[in-house]
C-alpha cells in the first residue's frame, strides 16, 4: 500500500546562537506548572533531578528573567512555579506551534506530487554514466527466453523500449512488471534511418521524431533527435552520414538501436 508523503517537523525556539528549546523543555514546564514541584516534575517527563534544573537555569538565562520560582523549604528541596512570564511562554508557544503545524499540514496538500521528483533528484544525483542517453521510465513486461529475457520499459510519451538482458540480470534488478528503472543507450550505438517505415529492419527499437540540432566534429557529429511526448535521444554518426541523410533542424529522422546494445537499471 503506497502512503501519501507527509511534511512533518518539530518547532524548536533558539536565542541567538544558542538553543533555547522545543516541545521538551515546554512540557517541563507544563510538568511544573502541574506538580509544584521540580521533583515531581523531572519524574513525570522522565528526566533526572539534577537535567530539570540545568534545562530550567539555561532557560531562565536565555529568557532574561525568570520563567520557574523557587520556594525553599518544601518537601524534596523546595517547591518550585512558574512565573508570569514562564506561563506566558507556554501559552505562547502552543499559539506558534498550532501555526507552525497548519504551515506543515499546507506543505503536505502540496507534497502529493513530490515522490516523482524526489526520485527524480535521486536518479540524477546516483546516475553517473559515460552513456548519452538515459531514459528512465518502468517496467512494463518482462518476457522469458531460452538463455535471456527481453524488458520492456516504458518512458515518457508512452514509448517502450526494448533490452536483452540475462536471467541473471533479471533476478539480481528484481525487474517485474511496475518496477521504476533507467535504460542507457551509448549515442554510438544508435543509427539514424530517413523514410524507416519504407524499411524491413530487424531492429527492435524504433524512435521517429525530429531533429533538434547537430553539433559537428573534426570526425562524426552528434545528432540529438526531440522525441514525441518528450525526451531526446542522440546518435553519433560521420559527418559523410550526416550529409547523405541531408540531415539539418527540422527533418524526420528514426533513430535504431538494438536491444542488446540497453543496458538496464535500477535506482535502488
Amino acid at each position: 500500500m503506497t502512503h501519501p508523503l507527509e511534511v512533518r517537523g518539530l518547532l524548536w525556539l533558539s536565542a541567538g546562537d544558542r538553543n533555547f528549546g522545543g516541545p521538551g523543555r515546554i512540557a517541563l514546564l507544563e510538568a511544573i506548572r502541574d506538580e509544584g514541584s521540580i521533583t515531581q516534575a523531572a519524574r513525570r517527563i522522565g528526566l533526572s533531578y539534577k537535567a530539570a534544573w540545568d534545562a530550567v537555569d539555561t532557560m531562565n538565562n536565555l529568557a532574561g528573567e525568570p520563567l520557574v520560582s523557587r520556594v525553599t523549604g518544601g518537601k524534596g528541596g523546595g517547591s518550585t512555579r512558574l512565573t508570569t512570564r514562564g506561563e506566558r511562554l507556554i501559552e505562547n508557544f502552543h499559539v506558534i506551534e498550532t501555526e507552525h503545524r497548519r504551515f506543515l499540514d499546507l506543505l503536505s496538500k502540496y507534497a502529493h506530487g513530490m515522490p516523482d521528483e524526489i526520485q527524480l533528484l535521486r536518479r540524477l544525483n546516483l546516475m553517473k554514466t559515460s552513456a548519452r542517453n538515459q531514459f528512465a521510465g518502468k517496467v512494463a513486461a518482462v518476457e522469458r527466453g531460452a538463455v535471456n529475457d527481453e524488458v520492456v520499459i516504458e518512458i515518457a510519451g508512452g514509448q517502450r523500449i526494448v533490452a536483452v538482458v540475462t536471467h541473471g540480470s533479471v533476478e539480481n534488478l528484481g525487474l517485474k512488471a511496475g518496477r521504476e528503472a533507467f535504460a542507457l543507450i551509448k549515442a554510438s550505438s544508435v543509427i539514424l534511418a530517413v523514410d524507416a517505415d519504407k524499411a524491413k529492419l530487424s531492429t527492435r527499437n524504433r524512435f521517429t521524431g525530429k531533429v533538434s540540432r547537430i553539433e559537428p566534429g573534426a570526425v562524426n557529429s552528434e545528432v540529438v533527435i526531440d522525441l514525441p511526448g518528450g525526451g531526446a535521444i542522440a546518435a553519433i554518426i560521420t559527418n559523410g552520414s550526416v550529409k547523405n541523410l541531408e540531415l539539418k533542424a527540422g527533418k524526420a529522422v528514426t533513430a535504431l538501436f538494438k536491444a542488446s546494445s540497453v543496458i538496464v537499471g535500477t535506482a535502488d
